[in-house]
């Protein structure tokens, strides 16, 4: 029986030889993910109720991201409680304060193709980027999760979304997946597995693999995926098995794109299924622009931003926080950095951030923002009367350097 990558990544994680669409199976966890604001604050409590230890130490990872800095007694007790609780229950994986856990977890070397992995936050597909079965959970399942080693599954059927020929210079896969959910909406992934296919997803680095992934929650998918590859293998250092669909395995939908003719994308308030061509949008100016978050602030983005930024000055305010201390650091030490701080940019810590709605730089009444993150619902940023416009790293750069939501390609040539 022919097997998508989904089945096949299932079937191996419940020890099955195959599945079938719409079948509940039971499948044992490779790695479990939680960051500070959903894990050990939640779990710790239910694990001490019900005298229960984790199953597996070495197999679960804590990243603190969404409450670091520390500025105010609530932040201070919930990093608190996620370092305490990271010695007690011997967890040999703790990153404190080292980036957005979607990045960091790939960047140690957490995954690997063919894994299954659960984690406790809705962007959690990104680890699909690797060829892994990953998707969020919430406390009480993470619970479940941390005491046996196991999750129940309904095996999904796929959706295939096959892209080929080759984005133009200028686009990028935050405005693949902004065109897809203006496209299908917010649930036009059905809680499915979404596969991402053809020659321009192939042509894509790790990490616009990584934010092609991390979006599928955001088009309503379960879980993203792209086969493995020699890109995989690059990024991790290592040789990797091959993980792919079989040829004519059979999926729900196979919806097929001309990529050279995907412009630019931005959202307009307060959805991102809102997207449309950044020229139906010219005429909006933002007195903010941010590049953060796990889809908007990695090396890969930063790069794209000083792009379009080098030897210009934004003429609003801009903001940028680097998705990991290790993608900051190569940033600083090619030129990136540099780049985005001459033309005015304000360095921000290495966490979630405004993209969370935490910190002391929450957009203020009023404020109309353009920004690299994955979300812009009302108030979720900031004030409920602000406005937030998504598109890519590019263009956000080229909306602070021409003062209007601007076509980075006319920053390119």
């Amino acid at each position: 029986m022919k097997q998508t990558l989904a089945q096949k990544l299932v079937a191996r994680a419940a020890g099955r030889k195959a599945v079938t669409p719409g079948e509940i199976v039971t499948c044992k966890v490779d790695l479990a993910m939680m960051h500070d604001s959903g894990g050990p604050r939640r779990v710790k409590p239910m694990l001490e109720r019900l005298g229960a230890k984790v199953w597996d130490p070495a197999k679960v990872v804590v990243i603190t991201d969404h409450y670091v800095p520390a500025y105010d007694e609530e932040s201070r007790s919930i990093i608190r409680i996620a370092r305490d609780w990271a010695r007690e229950a011997r967890i040999e994986n703790f990153y404190d304060g080292e980036g957005i856990c979607h990045v960091v977890l790939p960047e140690r070397g957490h995954l690997r193709p063919g894994m299954f992995v659960v984690g406790g936050d809705s962007h959690s597909p990104t680890g699909g980027a690797f060829a892994a079965y990953m998707f969020g959970v919430g406390a009480t399942e993470m619970l479940g999760v941390l005491v046996t080693g196991e999750i129940w599954l309904k095996v999904p059927h796929t959706i295939a979304m096959e892209f080929d020929g080759k984005l133009q210079p200028g686009v990028a896969a935050k405005d693949v997946m902004l065109f897809l959910i203006g496209r299908f909406g917010m649930d036009g992934g059905q809680y499915q597995a979404v596969e991402y296919r053809g020659g321009a997803i192939r042509k894509l680095s790790m990490q616009e693999r990584m934010t092609l992934c991390n979006m599928t929650a955001e088009l309503g998918g379960q879980t993203g995926l792209i086969a493995s590859d020699e890109v995989t293998a690059q990024f991790l250092g290592t040789e990797v098995e091959s993980w792919a669909s079989d040829p004519d395995a059979p999926v729900l939908a196979h919806h097929r794109f001309d990529a050279s003719e995907l412009a630019p994308q931005v959202a307009a308030p307060h959805s991102p299924a809102n997207a449309k061509p950044v020229a139906e949008f010219t005429e909006v100016k933002p007195n903010l622009a941010y590049i953060g978050a796990c889809t908007g602030a990695k090396l890969d983005d930063l790069r794209m931003a000083a792009a379009v930024l080098k030897n210009r000055k934004a003429r609003m305010r801009l903001l940028v926080a680097p998705a990991s201390a290790r993608d900051q650091k190569a940033a600083q030490d090619d030129g990136t950095l540099d780049i985005l701080l001459d033309a005015g940019a304000e360095l921000l810590p290495n966490a979630c951030g405004i993209c969370a709605g935490y910190g002391e730089h929450t957009l203020p009444d009023n404020a109309v923002a353009i920004s690299s993150t994955a979300r812009n619902f009302k108030g979720r940023m900031g004030a409920p009367s602000s406005q937030v416009y998504l598109a890519s790293p590019y263009t956000v750069a080229a909306t602070a350097a021409a003062g209007r939501v601007c076509d980075p390609r006319e920053f390119l040539h």
